[in-house]
């Protein structure tokens, strides 16, 4: 904690657990059900409410970010959790990875690489058995690529998904990644 303004700063995190590092940790900055996409800005250490989505679409999981990384956009390596029950803005959790959404967003004609992480907190029981994004099946991953294209659309942008991945890609995006 910086004693110059008092205030926390998730960011800067280490990305793994203390006690496991096979566990990652990731902040949360929208949770479950969430029309509001809020986002924790660095500058002022503050959760800000960035934009809100139309009437009928929600996050459909929990979805932050991977502390002290930097993805290829230049924000922390997003990532969506899988867990039983909504977190809160700010909660940190320990976190399994399961594999990566890769994917491409295009704005004003500037394509960026914008890889989506999935991952199941610790203590998750509906999702205990998932140890991989394959685990989930067709449908369901599916249900999590038009959610982005759809969120992306709703901001002006393009998402194309680019391909799906297991949990040693995900493992290898945070690691080159860490800041």
């Amino acid at each position: 904690m910086s004693k110059k303004n008092g205030l926390a700063d998730p960011s800067r995190l280490k990305p793994t657990d203390a006690s496991n590092k096979q566990l990652f940790r990731v902040v949360i900055e929208t949770p479950k059900g969430s029309r509001n996409k809020f986002a924790f800005n660095t500058k002022e250490h503050t959760f800000e409410l960035r934009k809100v989505l139309p009437s009928g679409m929600a996050f459909p999981y929990d979805f932050g970010f991977v502390p002290s990384t930097k993805a290829d956009d230049g924000d922390p390596i997003d990532v969506l959790v899988l867990m039983d029950e909504p977190a809160f803005p700010g909660c940190v959790l320990s976190c399994r990875l399961i594999g990566v959404i890769e994917g491409e967003q295009e704005a004003k004609k500037k394509k960026t690489r914008n890889d989506r992480i999935l991952a199941v907190e610790r203590e998750a029981h509906s999702w205990a058995d998932i140890k991989t994004i394959a685990d989930l099946g067709n449908d369901f991953c599916r249900e999590l690529e038009d959610f982005f294209v759809n969120y992306h659309k709703q901001i002006g942008k393009k998402f194309r998904v680019l391909g799906m991945k297991g949990p040693g890609q995900a493992r290898k995006l945070v690691k080159s990644a860490r800041i």
